[in-house]
């Protein structure tokens, strides 16, 4: 089994079209069928379906794919890793946040990481917690920030940060009027909320309260914070927001108010992987998440 055959069974994976595919891999539609014919005729099992209606994955031919992609990910990380090394570090740590993070407690610790471990190249990537959770198990992520401890198996959750939640409303939105809002006057308007597909079922006690909420509600899904703020701003409808990251974005479109019911908290989660593996040498993860926690006590 060479890599040429995984490359070419990867691109024919995703296009299911032989000669879009032949064309994304440079090549001519008969050298592509003939190096799918020799990788399924080598593992014995047919990894495409091919009839009328087109070209499809087969069962197999799935399950494989998982696998080849774990294997060029593998090759991926090994050549960053390498081209670390060459430019004087010790190796990469790879770091998963939501997007549109914009907690200010990250950038502390980011350059505090930075100062005590200078031999590691830190690189943070946007991801949505899909995203985030398929790059921990394959190895493509070191950790993660996430909003929500439902992440499945092999994957541990730790809560570090906890704050409280607020309302987010244009500056002369009609609920400024109270200095802490109800959440049955809140729920009579439209909301801009966090997409759950993005970011997870979110652990804050909003979502649950929302829904015992007997009354059919107005909701806007939205992928980040900005578009959040941008829309609440406009008076499209009311936001709830980690009162930590809500007060470093100095808008004066927007202002915030504290919910009447007490003790409704956001958690901020640190993702890793069970196993702990993939971490450059110069820095386990035991001692990054150390870091992590003297921050947090001090």
């Amino acid at each position: 089994m060479e890599l040429r055959h995984l490359r070419c069974f990867v691109v024919l994976a995703e296009e299911l079209h032989f000669t879009r595919a032949a064309e994304r891999l440079h090549i001519e539609q008969s050298p592509l069928s003939r190096a799918i014919k020799e990788l399924e005729d080598e593992l014995g099992v047919l990894l495409f379906d091919r009839d009328r209606r087109g070209t499809r994955l087969t069962q197999a031919g799935e399950v494989f794919l998982q696998d080849v992609r774990r294997v060029f990910s593998t090759l991926e990380l090994a050549r960053e890793n390498v081209k670390a090394v060459s430019s004087g570090y010790l190796g990469i740590l790879r770091i998963a946040v939501p997007s549109g993070c914009i907690d200010p407690r990250l950038s502390t610790f980011l350059a505090r990481c930075r100062e005590e471990y200078p031999a590691v190249e830190i690189r943070l990537t946007e991801a949505s917690l899909t995203e985030q959770l398929r790059g921990l198990r394959s190895g493509s992520f070191n950790l993660g920030f996430a909003y929500t401890a439902e992440v499945g198996d092999g994957i541990i959750a730790e809560p570090i940060w906890v704050d409280s939640v607020v309302v987010v409303v244009a500056a002369r939105h009609p609920l400024l009027a109270n200095k802490q809002i109800p959440l049955e006057d809140l729920i009579h308007y439209p909301l801009v909320v966090a997409d759950p597909r993005v970011f997870g079922k979110c652990g804050c006690e909003v979502g649950q309260m929302v829904q015992d909420a007997a009354v059919k509600l107005d909701v806007e899904y939205v992928a980040s914070m900005e578009m959040m703020l941008t829309l609440v701003a406009a008076g499209y409808g009311v936001g709830f927001a980690n009162a930590a990251q809500i007060r470093v974005s100095n808008r004066p479109d927007i202002a915030i108010r504290p919910l009447a019911t007490p003790n409704v908290t956001h958690t901020t989660y640190l993702l890793r992987p069970e196993s702990g593996t993939g971490a450059p040498a110069a820095i386990s993860l035991d001692r990054f998440i150390a870091c992590l926690h003297k921050q947090i006590d001090e």
